[in-house]
Formats: C-alpha cells, sequence, structure tokens
C-alpha cells in the first residue's frame, strides 16, 4: 500500500459507513487503491463508534495515508445519516457510497465514474439485478428472499424505474447530492431511496452490473428490522414527509401495544381480576412491549444498551405510569358507560401511546 501523499485534490471521495468493520478495513483500502489507480481519491469511513476498534484500524492506515479519513461517530448510528455525513465532508467533484464489508465490488468505481463524466447520467447504481451482475452473495434464502421483497415494494413508489432500489454501492456529484440532502429522511439503511425520492428534478439514473460477494468476515446488517425500517421510509416519501417517520414507527409500535393491552386484559379478566387490577396489569404489559420495540425499532439509530437500557427502562415505566393513572380513570370511566372492555381497554392503551410518545422524545431516547 502507498504512503505517498496525492499530488492533486481528490477527485473522487468513496464514503465507507461502517459498524464492527475491522478485519475488512485494510483489505478494502488496498482493493481500492488497486481499483481507482491513476485517479485521485480518498476514502471516507464514517464509523458508529464500533466496539471491536474499527476507527482504530482506520487511523492506523491514516497514519501514513492522508487519501485515509475517519468520521467516528459517537451518540448516533444509521447508514443513512453516516452516508449523509461523510458525503457532506467531502470537496472533490463526485461522491461514491459503498458498503465496508466488500460485498460490492470496488472494480465498477472506474466505469460509474467514466459514465457520470461523459454526462451520462445523474447518478450511476451499482445493480445486481441487471444483465451481468448477480446477487450469489445474500446467504440465505431468507435474505434472498427479503431482498427481493423490498425491491418489488420499492418498485411501486420509484419516480422512475430501476432494477435494484436496495443497492448501497452508488455514485454522483457532490454538488448534486448536497443540493438535496436537505431534503433527506436520514435515518433507516437505505438511502439510495430517499435520494430518488428527494431530488428534484428526478435523477438520471444509470446502471452499473456488479456481482454482489459473500462477506468474508463479520455479520450481515440486511434483517427484516431493515426492511421494517425501509417500507417505513417509502410510507415517509409517498406522504411526503408530512408525517415524521419516527410518528410512523411510534404508530405501528402502539398498535402491538393496543393488540397485547387488550389481550393482556383479556385474559387478566378470565382468570377473575377485577378490571382495575386487569387494566392496570394489561397497562404495564403493554409499556413493556411498547418499550422494547421501540429500543429495537423505532429508536435502532440510538439503542439503549447496558445501564442505558435499564435506566431507561426505569425512566419509561416511572413516567408512563404516571400516566398510566390518569389511563385508569379514562378506561374505567368508559368501562362502566359502555361496560365494553375493548372500547375503554383501547381508549386506554391509545392515551398510554400518546403519553409515551413524548416521554420517548424527551426524556428516553433523548440525543445525547
Amino acid at each position: 500500500m502507498s504512503s505517498a501523499a496525492p499530488t492533486l485534490p481528490a477527485r473522487l471521495t468513496v464514503v465507507v459507513p461502517c459498524y464492527n468493520e475491522r478485519a475488512n478495513v485494510a483489505p478494502l483500502i488496498a482493493r481500492l487503491e488497486a481499483a481507482l489507480r491513476g485517479i485521485a481519491w480518498e476514502a471516507v469511513f464514517v464509523d458508529d463508534n464500533s466496539p471491536d476498534g474499527t476507527a482504530a484500524a482506520v487511523r492506523e492506515i491514516a497514519a501514513h495515508d492522508p487519501r485515509i479519513r475517519c468520521l467516528r461517530r459517537v451518540g448516533r448510528r444509521g447508514l443513512s445519516s453516516a452516508v449523509i455525513e461523510g458525503a457532506l465532508s467531502s470537496s472533490a467533484e463526485f461522491v461514491a457510497v459503498i458498503d465496508g464489508d466488500m460485498q460490492h465490488d470496488e472494480t465498477r468505481l472506474k466505469p460509474m465514474l467514466a459514465k457520470l463524466a461523459a454526462g451520462e447520467g445523474d447518478i450511476a447504481i451499482g445493480s445486481r439485478y441487471v444483465e451481468g451482475g448477480g446477487a450469489a452473495g445474500l446467504a440465505g434464502g431468507f435474505r434472498q428472499r427479503l431482498s427481493r421483497l423490498g425491491i418489488r415494494f420499492a418498485q411501486l413508489f420509484l419516480p422512475a424505474p430501476v432494477s435494484d432500489p436496495m443497492s448501497g454501492f452508488f455514485m454522483m456529484r457532490r454538488q448534486r447530492f448536497e443540493e438535496i440532502a436537505p431534503r433527506l429522511a436520514g435515518s433507516g439503511f437505505k438511502i439510495l431511496l430517499d435520494l430518488l425520492f428527494n431530488a428534484r428534478p428526478p435523477l438520471r439514473v444509470v446502471e452499473i452490473p456488479f456481482e454482489f460477494r459473500a462477506r468474508a468476515f463479520g455479520e450481515s446488517k440486511l434483517d427484516a428490522l431493515v426492511l421494517t425500517q425501509f417500507a417505513g421510509l417509502l410510507i415517509d416519501r409517498v406522504l411526503h414527509g408530512a408525517v415524521p417517520l419516527r410518528f410512523i414507527a411510534f404508530a405501528g409500535v402502539g398498535l402491538v401495544g393496543v393488540g397485547a393491552n387488550l389481550a393482556s386484559l383479556a385474559v387478566g379478566r378470565a382468570l377473575g381480576l377485577g378490571f382495575a387490577l386487569a387494566q392496570a396489569i394489561a397497562t404495564v404489559i403493554a409499556m413493556g412491549v411498547n418499550f422494547q420495540l421501540n429500543n429495537t425499532l423505532t429508536y435502532r439509530d440510538q439503542r439503549l444498551r447496558g445501564r442505558r437500557l435499564w435506566r431507561g427502562l426505569a425512566l419509561f415505566m416511572l413516567f408512563c405510569g404516571i400516566g398510566a393513572v390518569a389511563d385508569l380513570g379514562i378506561a374505567r370511566t368508559l368501562y362502566e358507560d359502555h361496560n365494553s372492555l375493548t372500547v375503554a381497554g383501547a381508549a386506554g392503551a391509545i392515551v398510554a401511546v400518546v403519553w409515551n410518545y413524548a416521554i420517548s422524545a424527551t426524556l428516553v431516547w433523548r440525543a445525547r
């Protein structure tokens, strides 16, 4: 690996969002150097405070190679926001995004750059699903089905046909990215879709085939929760941002909480408990379900762990418990008026969800 300083400013910035990718840092840089020979380039690794020492591995190389930079983020996570911060830190003419797991084919960066420099498109997307591409690196039938499901869903709403809107491998002019950046949601794991939805005028797309490789080290980040966030982003874009993405997630979690509340209430009553006691137990169960789902899904980028998890749970239960006192009064009054477990229980649960949302945003998962 060369340690000589580049003689020209970087023409291309390669943004590498990463989490727990220490073993892939040096091999990826070596591959970028081979693939981009003859081009003035730099790589910006945006690390979400990986516990495996990813940032330290990047900085060890950056100490003798000025083309390599590390942005270490503490207190926030998420691929989309990492890409935005990395791209906005660039002064190069072009910015590319490539995963830190080496599953993307870095040799396709040159053809992407050539297409954009020739004015053939506004964004070059590495596609697994055009002729010459392949998705063999998606391990297991479940992940392949998950990816295909996300693609079909996204294609229903895209402003222009794109064969692989789930791709995380693309390149565009930095100035165009900066124009779109203020309108991006900045959450979740599929920024490409966000870019395509928010570009005004729409981006002219050119797709470059590539073979999606099998992961050599680490674990894949693609799971059902990523697809759920992806669906939330689609809904957010279809609604033109009128409803915040987190609120959409909260609404989904709230529906599950309502179901948990009603089911628990019915079980309590079937066991002979009085309504007030059954509703109190059901409310606690619903709060526990809501906390876990919100921590796992809604606030995935701010997920609480270790001591902060228990502190957050305590705060959540304490302040939601205060709201639950009012919820019980509302539910009991409605039950006495209507003698309906469904109406009374649902009303109490809905009030709990609203209170939950306010507490969550201001106290439990507050930005730090």
